[in-house]
């Protein structure tokens, strides 16, 4: 499987080079993530700008993502995803669950914006004491 990542300050954008993310595919996007995580990224962008379609071990994929960066405290935003995938995620009642936008840039905002949030919180907290 190909796929390329590109680290960026905040967060780590994966972007798969495949048509399809299933059952074969899907599992080493999955061990990717969590290498990703296992080393210290908390921050994770899922970029589908190449992916045609996908099944529900791509949803499991993505979800589990999803988990590893919010128990990191970070943040997993799917980005450029197709009319199929994201009808495949509102199908399968995860869009309040997945944080999905339509570009990379606003995936990295998102990102940037829940940092600067965080960061607030614990000047907050900080000043509070």
């Amino acid at each position: 499987m190909k796929f390329t990542i590109d680290r960026h300050e905040r967060y780590v954008a994966i972007t798969p080079h495949e048509e399809v993310l299933d059952g074969v595919t899907a599992p080493k996007i999955k061990s990717e993530f969590v290498l990703l995580n296992t080393d210290g990224q908390r921050n994770i962008v899922l970029d589908l700008s190449h992916v045609k379609s996908a099944d529900t071990s791509g949803l499991r994929c993505a979800l589990t993502a999803h988990r590893l960066c919010h128990a990191a405290g970070g943040i997993f935003v799917i980005c450029c995803a197709n009319e199929e995938i994201v009808r495949l995620i509102e199908l399968s009642n995860l869009k309040e669950v997945l944080h999905l936008v339509p570009t990379n840039n606003e995936a990295e905002d998102l990102i940037f914006m829940e940092e600067l949030e965080k960061e607030f919180r614990g000047q907050v907290a900080t000043d509070e004491e």
